[in-house]
């Protein structure tokens, strides 16, 4: 590809630094970029020659003098199919929200991770911002979860939330697996909650986000002086997370080095910080997260054999959510009373007709690409409830798109989950009933999650007094976190 056949991007940005960091960003993904320090400047560019055939735009929100959301407008009013990006500093929900009304595409908060600014800036050449198509919005504001509040009754999810909930108290680490968005952090800091660390740090790291050559830093630590540029001491993750827990996200992402260090970690407990002579000790609980199969990465020499079997003592797989489909109306729900709970936004219902609609579609990006298009809709919608109407992206593609299921199986399962408690399983594989307490067990856990752990109203609604409640969750070996 020649340079003129790159995409091209314009910056609004006045701050030298940040905009070079920007352009070798981008640059590095095959795109030009062309720049504006100001909304006019802005404005103008997008009537000579390059800026008509601009790809997306980025607008830095702290630039001097910027009014970001009107620039938003503006852009929007002149090109209406061009896909502006917000870069913030500001984390909160409420500027997300401003923003999306405005007509923004996405919303990025600094410091951005290269894969983070990269994967932004592919949608945009994958999924283009024209009328009727999904536009993605990352989730950016999360709030952690307990177990109880965790929403699913599918006999495997719910089998991986059990075993995740029993191995919460032990020091061993846990390897999560699934497909990418199916919660697996969510899950890692469900299981920090419930574990007797979890009033010491958690420490997420995205293994695929850090640089080769600056992985083992990141993670251990340096001294002064001990490489080019590094002018003053840097703590690690794994020393920040000392007496809590760490979250390795992407570990398949790891370089075969870093991966002899992180398993003398496992086996020793201790690290050593690059140009430190001596090790030193941590007690850091491991979590680790992949959306790879390990065993195969194992098979293929790209991830050591040893550290697999030290990281996979506890292996939960989290299935994808077009495996558990009936597990979408209580999630639609669940999830836009989340989003009610944030700045900007109020509380939404949701009609059938949307719930079939969401029921028909695979979600390859499972459960967050779930949450970002109730997110999206919820912020457009100006009636009380969500209707198939706020959803024109899933609609339009009713018609061509393979990844719709029947009308005849998607309105089964959304009459399943409102009559039948939201789809609860009576029947084996092999077509024999569950057991009885097999059944209870799903039922009375489903109860626990659906009233977010209020013990007091889950008996209520089960009919039954909060002793015998207590003596059930004992006999069937549930624990309440589950």
């Amino acid at each position: 590809m020649s340079d003129a056949d790159n995409p091209i991007l314009l910056l609004v940005d006045d701050e030298p630094a940040q905009r070079r960091l920007n352009i070798a960003m981008a640059s590095r993904a095959g795109w030009r970029v062309i720049c504006a320090g100001s909304a006019d400047e802005a404005i103008a560019m997008l009537s000579t020659r390059e800026g008509m055939r601009a790809s997306a735009v980025i607008i830095d929100d702290w630039t001097a003098g910027l009014e970001a959301i009107g620039l938003i407008r503006a852009v929007r009013e002149r090109r209406p199919s061009l896909p502006v990006l917000i870069l913030t500093a500001n984390s909160n929900a409420a500027k997300a929200v401003e923003a999306m009304r405005a007509g923004a595409y996405d919303f990025l908060i600094k410091p951005i991770a290269p894969d983070s600014f990269l994967s932004a800036l592919q949608s945009v050449l994958v999924t283009p911002c024209a009328a009727g198509e999904l536009r993605p919005l990352t989730e950016k504001i999360r709030a952690p979860l307990n177990f109880d509040e965790i929403v699913g009754s599918s006999p495997t999810f719910r089998a991986a939330l059990a075993i995740a909930a029993k191995s919460a108290r032990a020091r061993v680490p846990i390897l999560i697996e699934g497909e990418s968005g199916v919660g697996k952090e969510v899950i890692a800091h469900a299981i920090h909650a419930a574990s007797p660390r979890a009033r010491m740090p958690l420490v997420t790291v995205n293994c695929g986000a850090i640089p080769a050559n600056l992985v083992e830093s990141d993670l251990f630590g340096h001294e002064r002086g001990a490489f080019t540029g590094a002018f003053d001491r840097h703590v690690g993750k794994f020393t920040s997370a000392n007496g809590g827990t760490i979250f390795l996200d992407e570990i398949s992402e790891l370089p075969l080095d870093t991966q002899v260090k992180l398993l003398r970690v496992l086996q020793d407990g201790e690290i050593q910080p690059v140009g430190a002579r001596l090790p030193s000790q941590v007690d850091v609980r491991v979590i680790a997260a992949t959306n790879k199969r390990l065993i195969e990465e194992v098979e293929a020499q790209r991830f050591r054999e040893d550290l697999y079997y030290r990281l996979n003592v506890v292996q939960l797989t989290i299935p994808p959510l077009r495996e558990r489909t009936g597990d979408i109306p209580a999630l639609a729900r669940h999830l836009l009373d989340r989003i009610a709970s944030q700045p900007g936004m109020r509380d939404l219902g949701i009609t059938n007709d949307a719930l079939n609609l969401l029921a028909r579609h695979d979600w390859p990006g499972n459960v967050r690409q779930l949450h970002n298009t109730l997110f999206r809709a919820a912020v457009l919608c100006d009636g009380d409830a969500l209707t198939a109407a706020d959803f024109p992206q899933l609609s339009g593609r009713l018609a061509t798109d393979g990844s719709l299921r029947d009308r005849g199986e998607q309105s089964a399962i959304v009459r399943s989950a409102q009559e039948n408690g939201i789809g609860v399983t009576l029947y084996e594989a092999n077509g024999h009933l569950r057991s009885l307490s097999d059944i209870e067990a799903d039922v009375i856990r489903l109860a626990i999650g659906h009233y977010r752990g209020r013990m007091t109203e889950v008996a209520r609604r089960l009919g039954i007094g909060r002793s015998t409640l207590y003596r059930k969750l004992a006999e069937l070996g549930i624990d309440t976190a589950a």
